[in-house]
């Protein structure tokens, strides 16, 4: 059977034209005002009728290539074979318009379902969604506006700040703290035991779990995320951090605001991050390292020390941006470097016959070692004569 979805089709609504799409996301229009448009599409899906998103120049002749009636684009971008409608900020304009096509799907209220099971001992906020098969321990506290979806599991103890979202199957461990109007998406796990172990008697025993975990407002947890408890105190998020899918953060991190985490990113136990950091995804911190403020962990980073303020590191080990690159560059020369020791090599050997004379021990000696470290960079050892 054939696929009979039409992409194109899904993102169609009531046909609208540049000029009153200009006027809802307070634009411009560079071009015929009058066109008519019945969808917004990314812009590997654009098409004739449809208006999409251009937000760098050089992708331009791709919306033209495939035939889209109209882009958004930044302030100053007027191509002139396709009409345009200029805009501060593209993406959030591009996100205005497709609601337009297609407005979000309505969230109903379903209240607190008799299926979902409740502690006697549970304090419910006003006007709460709690979905069927939801469990709610023990001296659990939900605030005010708050959904938690089916399959979520707050253990005794938890505190849900107000207008906080879970998404199905997250699971609290007891005594975690969650701050007003953060959203903690599918199958996301706060407070599991840290992975820490002493070894007794030849075996190995699990470390104190008495701390929990504790998230500022408006922090958001990527789906599959994990974020382990504090041995003694807590694990903090602080406020604003967003944190991607499948994420690890270990037990005692304290984390500060407005975080950026990609997903896959490694996070080793009792590290700290200044404000406005980012790491990029499969980043990986070792233990007991602290991020300045501001500082940037490059995709696949190997962190192994203190990154200052402000930094931006690469590479395993990290190390700064200009750093990692300069030793790029290097090890790409390195074939021809051998090449250019060789020579040298000959041409020593050359002068050294021509003067009735051999190599002095000393220069041999400094030939065999180069020969020597460049193999260990490069490799295989490979003859220079």
């Amino acid at each position: 059977m054939g696929n009979e979805w039409d992409f194109g089709k899904e993102f169609t609504g009531m046909p609208a034209t540049l000029a009153e799409l200009a006027a809802l996301v307070n634009g411009r229009v560079v071009g015929e005002k009058s066109i008519t448009v019945d969808g917004a599409v990314p812009l590997p899906a654009a098409a004739p009728g449809k208006i999409t998103l251009v937000d760098q120049p050089e992708r331009v002749g791709q919306a033209i290539r495939l035939g889209a009636s109209a882009a958004v684009v930044p302030e100053g971008l007027s191509p002139s074979q396709i009409a345009v409608i200029q805009v501060a900020d593209p993406h959030q304009a591009f996100a205005e318009i497709v609601s337009f096509f297609r407005p979000p799907r309505p969230q109903r209220r379903v209240g607190i379902s008799p299926l979902a099971v409740i502690s006697p001992t549970a304090k419910i906020g006003e006007d709460v969604d709690i979905y069927p098969f939801a469990t709610i321990g023990d001296d659990v506290e939900i605030g005010r506006g708050c959904t938690i979806h089916s399959g979520v599991h707050i253990m005794a103890g938890c505190k849900i700040g107000a207008d906080v979202t879970i998404f199905p199957n997250a699971v609290l461990y007891e005594d975690t703290m969650v701050g007003p109007r953060c959203v903690i998406h599918a199958g996301a796990v706060l407070g599991a035991h840290g992975f820490g172990y002493c070894c007794r008697d030849g075996r190995h025993q699990l470390a104190a779990q008495l701390g929990n975990v504790i998230l500022e407002a408006e922090v958001e947890v990527g789906a599959c995320a994990t974020i382990d408890r504090g041995t003694y105190g807590p694990t903090t998020i602080g406020e604003g951090t967003k944190i991607d899918n499948l994420v690890l953060i270990a037990h005692n991190c304290s984390i500060g605001r407005h975080n950026l985490i990609c997903g896959q990113v490694g996070i080793a136990g009792s590290c700290s991050t200044g404000d406005y950091v980012t790491m990029a995804g499969q980043a990986g911190v070792r233990d007991h390292i602290h991020i300045g403020e501001g500082a940037v962990l490059g995709a696949m980073a190997g962190v192994m020390k203190d990154v200052p303020a402000r930094t931006r590191v690469v590479g395993i080990p990290a190390t700064p941006e200009r750093e990692q690159m300069l030793k790029q560059a290097a090890l790409t020369k390195l074939p021809e470097m051998r090449r250019e020791l060789k020579r040298l090599r000959v041409l020593v050997e050359k002068l050294a016959a021509e003067s009735n004379g051999r190599l002095s021990r000393s220069i041999e000696e400094e030939l065999n070692q180069l020969q020597e470290d460049m193999a260990d960079q490069g490799g295989e050892e490979l003859p220079l004569l």
